[in-house]
């Protein structure tokens, strides 16, 4: 009887998440995709002298890198533009200047020979220094240019040996560039310092960062990456803030991209018509070492300065973007001809940085604005952003309720049936 009513239950349960689920419905796209340039990625691989250690798959870290990539370029879609540079593979000598310069492009980015890659990669052997930092620097030159997706894949066992030149501090100033270059770092050996500084490029750039131990893990997540940047990118478009509502870009739905300095208001406009709802997002990223307590304020209000509504982030320690957002619906109006509301957008921050680092450029910041039809009826839940999934949900659970006080009430009564006889 127990399990029945547990039965009894979990069905309401699937039932009532499975109506949640319709409940929400699929975000607006804020920016069309644009694939119009090839797909670019640069293989960087650390070809120093700690890739001969025997402990992947009872074979060299090298050979482990080597069939990973001959499988990964057998794999490669045609669409993809892909290069291969190396660090650490010239320069067996022990003067550090020369050793921390050792960075080759062994194959260039461009339409992928397959043959000619492989035979290129065959000739690899571990030999020198770590330049990480180095390396990254002349990759991303090696991406630059066009707006499809560029991605750099670095495959590493240790850590650089060329600092002070810091390669999270390079992977920073790359995405200072503005270039749309993505960083995933893989690590070749499970150590705490390697995956910090690892982690730090990959996030200082929106990449990931993955510890791999065998050649099928390794072949696989090359794999997934190269594939990645085959996939559509939204191309955000370049707009500049106001210092003032007055004087802000009145901006339409999409995906835009600015920068903001320490402590500075940018103000932007959008039109809302009545009946539409305004969605809104933004993420300011700290591209460079900046203190810890900092926050990013998105503020909606109207032409005369009343705050509409807000949404607001904080942070306590190093984070490389802090993002926040908000909603506005806007009621319908009797007017046929009713005009337009315009509202205006403020981003604030409140990051720092200590004395030495510099100020500028600003942040980079990103900001989607998204205006829909909103709700018809004002007092329809779904003017508050749920759908009217919710319906469906009240109901299941008002149902699912009075189910289980009728199969209660059953249950006692063939147990008080069962005792009197």
């Amino acid at each position: 009887m127990i399990t029945r009513t547990r039965l009894a239950a979990g069905a309401c349960a699937l039932l009532a998440a499975l109506a949640a689920g319709m409940a929400f419905p699929a975000g607006a796209s804020a920016g069309e995709p644009t694939g119009e340039d090839a797909p670019k990625v640069d293989l960087v691989l650390d070809v120093s002298g700690s890739m001969r250690t025997r402990d992947i798959d009872g074979g060299t870290r090298m050979a482990a890198a080597k069939q990973a990539f001959n499988e990964v370029l057998d794999a490669t879609p045609e669409e993809v533009q892909l290069g291969i540079r190396t660090l650490g593979a010239d320069y067996p000598g022990d003067d550090r200047k020369t050793g921390c310069k050792d960075t080759a492009q062994l194959y260039p980015v461009g339409p992928l020979d397959r043959t000619e890659a492989k035979t290129a990669v065959a000739t690899l052997a571990p030999t020198g220094w770590t330049p990480i930092g180095p390396a990254l620097l002349k990759a991303a030159d090696d991406l630059d240019g066009g707006a499809g997706s560029k991605r750099i894949v670095l495959i590493s066992d240790g850590e650089d040996t060329c600092a002070p030149l810091d390669p999270c501090e390079v992977a920073r100033e790359i995405a200072a560039k503005g270039i749309g270059v993505t960083i995933d770092t893989l690590g070749l050996v499970p150590s705490t310092k390697l995956r910090k500084q690892l982690s730090c490029i990959a996030e200082a750039t929106g990449g990931t960062y993955t510890s791999v131990e065998h050649t099928d893990e390794l072949t696989d997540k090359v794999n997934q990456l190269v594939d990645r940047a085959a996939d559509p990118v939204v191309t955000p478009v370049a707009t500049e803030g106001a210092d003032a509502c007055a004087k802000a870009p009145t901006l339409k739905s999409g995906l835009y991209t600015d920068r903001e300095e320490f402590g500075q208001q940018r103000w932007y406009r959008v039109d809302v018509g009545p009946g539409q709802e305004l969605r809104a997002s933004v993420s300011v990223g700290a591209d460079r070492a900046v203190n810890p307590s900092y926050g990013v304020l998105l503020r909606a209000v109207t032409v005369h300065g009343r705050e509409i509504v807000r949404g607001e982030a904080a942070g306590n320690g190093r984070t490389d973007v802090l993002s926040t957002g908000l909603r506005y619906p806007k009621a319908e109006s009797d007017e046929d001809d009713a005009a337009a509301e315009a509202v205006c957008l403020q981003v604030t921050n409140s990051f720092s940085v200590a004395s030495g680092v510099k100020t500028t450029p600003g942040l980079p910041l990103e900001l989607t604005v998204d205006v829909v039809d909103g709700p018809g009826d004002s007092d329809d839940v779904a003017a508050f952003g749920l759908g009217r999934g919710w319906w469906l949900l009240g109901l299941l659970v008002l149902v699912g309720f009075v189910a289980g006080l009728l199969w209660g009430w059953l249950s006692r009564w063939r147990f008080a049936i069962w005792r009197t006889n």
